[in-house]
């Protein structure tokens, strides 16, 4: 029986080969001596080696629509020329050394309170303050992330900036030659900030009630959408759940789902959490997974599964019982960049590998 997993899928003019992506993992390695928010030869290296590995799609990791949305002061960012030239270059090699006829999208972020962090593997922890290169940080009120400075609440001037600030990194990400944009609305960034109830306590149109707490959402979905081509499909991260009582629930994603595909969205990539430090999240494998089948069945909308996603077989069966369009990879394929040259072999689905590495395509066992 043919894999469903290696199986096409066509989202508006954009032929996808197979069903198993990888999922934007923030790198923190942008550095002061290649540029603010510039990615270099470490993204270069860490994207390429999924499109020789057999990856169909990969999306980016976070690029900030300015300066102010970066997690940390080593993220990258698509709002500048010297941004836009590194992208340039890594879309090139992706679409020229791609296994597979592999495409690249850009994954286009704001990290509103949460921005202006310092990275994983630094040896200090918090917000970053101004005289180590931090700035002040934004978001819907001045209630801060646990541990975090306070942010500055928006005035409806910085809402309409960061929705202008999103369409040009699309434009940017489309004179780049991304194939395609996801917008990120999950993980307790800026954009899911707004969704949720227990971080946005405003009364006026951009708070107060669910469809004012989506409003910032849904205003740059239809701010991308309207200046990327008619035929690029235009994806959107978001948390189904806040994992605490009085947040986000599936429903309520299900809900901004509908009225996102509605827009223009063309698949939404659900993940779960972020929010707030007191979610009470127990990931196990596969832990998200149904969330996209819920959101996929009563949004009435394509899917994309992420979380914990590890084997061939769990892949496979998430795809062809419908729980989903596609798989998104992650620490899976940090550990093995190949990870869909093995998944296509354990499945029995032949797959075309680059010159360079077919002298050791398996014969007697992977």
């Amino acid at each position: 029986m043919p894999s469903a997993l290696f199986t096409p899928l066509q989202l508006r003019s954009l032929r996808i080969a197979h069903r198993g992506w990888v999922s934007p993992m923030c790198q923190y390695t942008c550095t002061p001596e290649t540029g603010e928010g510039v990615p270099n030869d470490w993204h270069l290296m860490h994207l390429g080696s999924f499109a020789a590995g057999g990856a169909a799609l990969i999306l980016s990791e976070a690029a900030a629509v300015n300066a102010s949305g970066r997690i940390s002061p080593r993220d990258a960012g698509l709002y500048s020329d010297e941004q836009a030239a590194g992208w340039e270059r890594i879309v090139h090699f992706v679409h020229q050394h791609g296994a597979v006829d592999c495409k690249i999208g850009a994954q286009l972020a704001h990290a509103g309170r949460k921005a202006s962090t310092y990275w994983p593997f630094s040896d200090r922890t918090g917000s970053v303050p101004a005289s180590d290169g931090g700035w002040v940080t934004f978001g819907p009120a001045q209630q801060p992330y646990d541990g975090y400075a306070a942010p500055e609440a928006m005035s409806e001037e910085d809402i309409h900036g960061v929705i202008a600030d999103f369409a040009a990194a699309a434009a940017r990400a489309v004179a780049v030659g991304f194939d395609t944009v996801e917008i990120h609305g999950a993980h307790g960034y800026l954009l899911h900030q707004f969704q949720s109830p227990l971080i946005n306590t405003r009364t006026d149109k951009w708070g107060g009630t669910e469809n004012g707490r989506n409003r910032l959402m849904l205003a740059v979905v239809d701010a991308v959408r309207g200046v990327i081509p008619d035929s690029m499909p235009l994806l959107l991260r978001i948390s189904a759940t806040d994992w605490a009582e009085g947040g986000v629930d599936v429903d309520a994603s299900v809900r901004l789902a509908k009225a996102a595909s509605e827009r223009g969205v063309d698949l939404v990539d659900v993940s779960s959490g972020g929010a707030v430090a007191h979610q009470q999240i127990k990931p196990a494998p596969g832990y998200q997974a149904g969330f996209a089948e819920q959101v996929k069945r009563d949004a009435g909308v394509l899917t994309g599964a992420v979380g914990l996603l590890t084997s061939a077989t769990q892949a496979e069966d998430i795809v062809a019982n419908g729980r989903a369009d596609a798989v998104f990879m992650a620490r899976a394929a940090l550990r093995d960049p190949h990870w869909w040259l093995r998944a296509a072999y354990e499945l029995g689905h032949e797959i075309s590998w680059v010159p360079q590495y077919q002298r050791a395509i398996p014969r007697h066992g992977f």
